[in-house]
C-alpha cells in the first residue's frame, strides 16, 4: 500500500528522509501521521524513525544546514527544523527494562525491534519517501478493519506505561470500529492493572481525558471505562448514566463536542484536583455548580456567567432527565448572555449604602423577570 499525502510529498519531508537515506540509513515516517494518512484523517505531528543513531542524525542534519534540537537525545530523539516545519526524529530502539512510565532503551538497527516497543498495531506502521507502507507487525489489516489491538501481549504493553490504559480508550473512540466493540483481551489486561493508574501524574491523565472527551462518539469507550473500573479510579463518583444522552443532544442540536461539558455530565469529586484543570476551566465548573445550586434557569445562568454555563446547565439537565432541548431555550440563552442590565448606581439618586444595593438588586430581579426586556425608563418609572 502507498500513501500520497501532501505532507509526505512536501520538499522538507523529502529532504529530511533523503539526507538520512543517502548516507545509507533507513528512515521512515511512523505512527500517527501514517495511520491518519491511511484513514484520510487530519495529520498534525510528523514523526520519523531511523536506523541512524542520534549523533549521526545531528551531524547529517547540521551538515545539510538544518537546525537540530536535542529534545530527547537520551532516548534517541532529535527535533529537526527545516524551514517552518518541525520533525521528531528518533533512532530505532528496543526496551531493555521498563518502570511503568519510563524505560531503559537500547538503540537498534532493526525496524521490527522499534515496532515492537510501540503501543498498538495500527500505530506500528511506517512509510518511506516513496509512500510505500512498511508493516513489520501486520498492523495494516487491523487499521483497515479499525480494530484496536495492543502489540503482542496487552498486559506487558500496559506495564511498560500505564498511560496506555487511557490511550486505549482514547484511540478506540477516535479510530475503533464501534460496531465490533472493544478487544476482550485488552479489557482484561486493563482490569488487572488498575493500580498502575495511581502512578500517573494528574497532568498526564487530564491530557488524555481531554482528548478522549473531544472524540465525536466516545460513549462506548466511557461505558467500557466504567465497566472495567477505570472511570471510578480516575474520577471517583463519576457515572456514565447521562453521558450518551448528552452526546446525542449535541449531535441533535448541531453543537460541537464540548469536552468540559461532557466532563460535567460525568460528575465526580474534585474535578480540578483529579485532572489538574486550569483556573479558567475550574471557574466554569464552579459556575455550573453554582447555577445548579441556585436553581437558575439556563438564560439567567447565561446572563450571570456566560453562554457556556447557560448551555452547560440546559444540556446537562436535559440529558439527566432524558428530555430534548427546546430550540427556543438556546435562543433565550444567547439573549441572556448578551443582556446588559440598563440601570447603574448613578441612576438611583437618593439611595446610599445598603439601600442602594438592595434597590439595584430589586430592579435587576424585575428586569430579569421581564425577560431582559424592560428599559431603564420602565425600571425607574416607579421610583419616587
Amino acid at each position: 500500500m502507498i500513501i500520497t499525502a501532501d505532507w509526505l510529498r512536501d520538499s522538507t519531508s523529502q529532504a529530511l528522509l533523503g539526507a538520512l537515506t543517502e548516507q545509507g540509513f533507513e528512515a521512515y515516517f511512523v505512527g500517527g501521521c501514517v495511520r491518519n494518512a491511511l484513514l484520510d484523517a487530519p495529520v498534525s505531528d510528523l514523526d520519523v524513525a531511523t536506523s541512524a543513531r542520534p549523533e549521526d542524525v545531528q551531524n547529517i542534519m547540521e551538515n545539510k544546514g538544518f537546525r537540530t534540537v536535542p529534545t530527547g537525545i537520551e532516548h534517541g530523539t532529535i527535533t529537526v527544523l527545516i524551514q517552518k516545519n518541525s520533525f521528531e526524529v528518533t533512532s530505532f530502539r528496543k526496551d531493555v527494562e521498563t518502570f511503568g512510565r519510563r524505560a531503559v532503551v537500547a538503540f537498534s538497527s532493526d525496524i521490527t525491534d522499534d515496532a515492537r516497543r510501540r503501543d498498538f498495531t495500527m500505530n506500528a506502521l511506517y512509510a518511506g519517501a516513496d509512500g510505500r507502507v512498511v508493516d513489520p507487525l501486520n498492523g495494516l489489516p487491523d487499521l483497515i478493519a479499525r480494530r484496536l489491538r495492543f502489540i503482542e501481549d496487552a498486559d506487558r504493553r500496559i506495564k511498560e506505561d500505564y498511560l496506555r490504559i487511557l490511550r486505549y480508550f482514547r484511540f478506540f473512540a477516535w479510530y475503533g470500529d464501534q460496531s465490533s466493540g472493544l478487544d476482550p483481551e485488552a479489557l482484561a489486561a486493563i482490569s488487572d492493572n488498575l493500580d498502575g493508574l495511581d502512578k500517573l501524574s494528574k497532568e498526564r491523565i487530564g491530557a488524555e481525558i481531554r482528548k478522549l472527551l473531544k472524540a465525536e462518539t466516545p460513549e462506548m469507550a466511557f461505558a467500557a471505562m466504567e465497566q472495567t473500573g477505570v472511570l471510578q479510579r480516575i474520577l471517583p463518583g463519576a457515572t456514565t448514566r447521562s453521558f450518551a444522552p448528552l452526546v446525542h443532544l449535541e449531535h441533535q442540536l448541531g453543537l460541537p463536542a464540548d469536552w468540559l461539558r461532557r466532563l460535567l455530565v460525568l460528575g465526580g469529586e474534585g474535578l480540578k484536583a483529579a485532572l489538574r484543570l486550569s483556573n479558567a476551566e475550574a471557574t466554569r465548573v464552579r459556575q455550573y455548580h453554582q447555577a445548579n445550586v441556585q436553581l437558575l434557569s439556563p438564560n439567567v445562568a447565561a446572563y450571570r456567567f456566560g453562554e457556556d454555563t447557560g448551555l452547560d446547565l440546559a444540556l446537562v439537565q436535559s440529558a439527566s432527565l432524558g428530555l430534548p432541548v427546546d430550540p427556543a431555550v438556546l435562543a433565550q440563552i444567547k439573549q441572556g448572555a448578551a443582556a446588559r442590565f440598563p440601570v447603574a448606581a448613578k441612576d438611583l439618586q437618593g439611595f446610599e449604602g445598603k439601600a442602594l444595593g438592595d434597590k439595584l438588586r430589586e430592579l435587576e430581579s424585575a428586569w430579569i423577570e421581564s425577560g431582559f426586556t424592560s428599559s431603564k425608563a420602565d425600571l425607574l418609572s416607579g421610583l419616587s
